[in-house]
This record gives structure tokens, sequence and C-alpha cells, in this order.
């Protein structure tokens, strides 16, 4: 039998229901208009016909007018029905487009399809346990660097690297970094183009990450950055250096506390281990009113914690919390530790952690 909600007079939670599926699809339209560049183009091109706007994106108009129906019934686009034109209101456009200098939030709408196009693969491992590997998100790295790029690379200079005092003065004179888990090492790419007398080293499990990184470190002319693939599972190394960083990194290793004991152990002796992991408690309930909570639990068991189940690893997850995660940092011989957290970044939490 067909089953019909009518949120007038149905419960609460059916309204909430409707609402949320209304909003589940708007992330999947966002994320195409991130995509394929209409957002910008709205931006750009002001009040619009569906066809006038799919001439200037250079885009075909028969999809572009059933996304502005999604957009315009979404209330993200506005909608002139007498002249039956569209376009995008200003305060929207400064959180969906590329030129947004608060951060582009339709980047982040660009997860939900990539850890919905596993989920067959995560049905499974309900059933069977295991997990899914790296290889199974092929769309993964490319989404983690335009969002790094927007809460690491952007804030590096002025906000992150502040955390540590005196590291940018160190960073000047010529120090050893490595990053750990560095993906496509835009963040390190950036910091060997403003300490030219640095020594940067990116190290990542991907193959292709490290392959794209070292491409573009000779395209922009950085002789002072090289990266390597690298299994961060047990990590051991006999260099040492001045400063570790990690972004986003440490909560889908296989073993999460063996890397940062092998962290630990890389720093010299007044080195600086500076890490951005995300944000939130160890217990489910002290959660409750964090504003991204289902989010990041989501988009742990689509990713973060099934890639370490598949290396046979401890499953931590990205939930692991600040408890966790200031516990951990001690037991791996961080003896001073604070953590931070950034304006403009409500999703992560950031460590500075040395050993004396």
């Amino acid at each position: 039998n067909a089953c019909t909600i009518q949120p007038d007079t149905d419960t609460p939670f059916a309204e909430m229901m409707v609402d949320l599926y209304n909003k589940s699809a708007l992330s999947l339209m966002i994320s195409i208009g991130h995509r394929v560049g209409l957002f910008d183009a709205l931006d750009r091109a002001g009040p619009s016909t569906s066809q006038r706007l799919a001439e200037h994106a250079d885009l075909d108009e028969r999809y572009v007018r059933e996304w502005l129906g999604a957009m315009t019934t979404g209330r993200i686009v506005a909608h002139d029905p007498t002249t039956n034109t569209f376009w995008l209101p200003k305060d929207h456009a400064d959180l969906l487009t590329r030129r947004s200098a608060e951060g582009n939030l339709a980047v982040t709408a660009q997860f939900i399809p990539v850890l919905a196009g596993v989920e067959d693969e995560i049905v499974a491992c309900f059933r069977d346990g295991g997990g899914v590997p790296y290889a199974s998100f092929p769309r993964f790295h490319d989404v983690m660097a335009e969002e790094s790029d927007q809460t690491v690379v952007a804030a590096l200079a002025e906000h992150i690297l502040p955390l540590a005092p005196g590291l940018t003065y160190r960073l000047q004179q010529g120090i050893d970094v490595l990053d750990a888990g560095c993906g496509r090492g835009h963040a390190m790419l950036e910091l060997a183009a403003r300490y030219p007398s640095s020594r940067f080293l990116g190290v990542d499990l991907s193959e292709a990450a490290v392959r794209y990184a070292n491409d573009e470190a000779q395209r922009r002319g950085r002789p002072n950055v090289t990266f390597e693939v690298l299994d961060l599972t047990a990590f051991e190394t006999d260099r040492r250096f001045d400063l570790i960083t990690s972004f986003d990194a440490i909560h889908d290793q296989a073993d999460p506390a063996g890397m940062l004991r092998g962290i630990a152990t890389s720093l010299r002796k007044d080195g600086v281990y500076l890490a951005q992991d995300i944000a939130g408690a160890s217990r489910i309930g002290d959660n409750m009113d964090a504003p991204l909570a289902p989010f990041i639990y989501t988009i742990s068991c689509l990713h973060c914690m099934t890639v370490s189940l598949a290396q046979g690893g401890a499953g931590l997850g990205a939930a692991w919390g600040e408890q966790l995660a200031l516990r951990m940092l001690h037991e791996a011989g961080f003896e001073r530790v604070a953590a931070h957290r950034l304006e403009h970044d409500i999703m992560n939490v950031y460590y500075v952690a040395q050993r004396t």
C-alpha cells in the first residue's frame, strides 16, 4: 500500500523526515552545481533565464533548468516567475561560490555523493565486518584537497602557524618539516613557497596523491619540497624533524597510537607537532548539540573508520573526540599539549604538542 505523508497534520517527526529528504536531495544538487560551475556562473551573470545561464556556463539547458527547479524550491536560488529569471542572492553567493572569502560551503556538499558511492560495500561490512579500502574512493583526495585549501592552506600563515610561538621565525630561518598524511600536498607546497630556507617532506599512503604532489612541486618550481609514498601504520624513520604536521590524518590510520608514537620520536628535542583533527567529544551523549555531529559520524562510518578497518586497523573513526586525542598524545610521549579552536573552522580542533 502507498504511504502518504501529510506534514501539516502528521507528527513533528514526520515533518522532520520530509525536511530531511528535501535537504538530502539539495546536498546532491549543491555538489553538482559546484562541480559544473553553476553557482559561479549565476553569480557572474545576474538574473538569467535557464537558457541564458546554460549558455553562460556552457552547459545543457535541460539539465540546468531542472537544477534550477531544485535550487529555487529549496530557497537557495531566487526566482521571478513573471520574467522566468533566476539569480543568486549575495549572502548565498558569499557561501556557495569560488570567490567566497568566508569559505565555499558547496565544497563540503561533495562528500555526500562520494560517500554514497560505497554504500553497497558498507552494507556488506555491516553484515560481515571488515572495511572498505582507500581505492574505493576515487574522488576523495580531490574533495579533501579542495576542503583543505579552505580550512588549512588559506589559514596557515595567519591563524595556524602562530598557535606555536616562535614557529614562523624558525621556518624563516630554515628547519626540517614533515607532513604525515599529506594527501595532494597543498599545505607543504604553500609552506615551501613561503619559507624557501626550510626543507619540506610530505608522506602519504596514496600513490596517486603523492604522484600529483610531486608533479605539482616540479611545475611550481619548489626544490625544497618532496613527497614520498609511506605506509604510516607503524610509523618509524631514522630522520629527525623540527616540525611535524598532520591535517585531518590521525583518526583514519590503521594504528593511530603507533603513528603518534612515531611522530613523537621523530621530533628533535625542541620540535613541535602541529595537528588538525575533527572537533567534538569522545562520548556520543556529549555531542548532542554539536552543529555537525551527524555529518561527522556519517563521514566516519563511510570513510574514516572503514578505511582503517580495511587495513586490519583500530577503526578509531573521525568522532574519536578531544578527550581521547589528548590522552593518546600524552601516552605517545608529548608532555605539553594545547588544544585550540579557530573561528574560521567549526569542524576541527588544532593541537600543538611538544615532548618537553
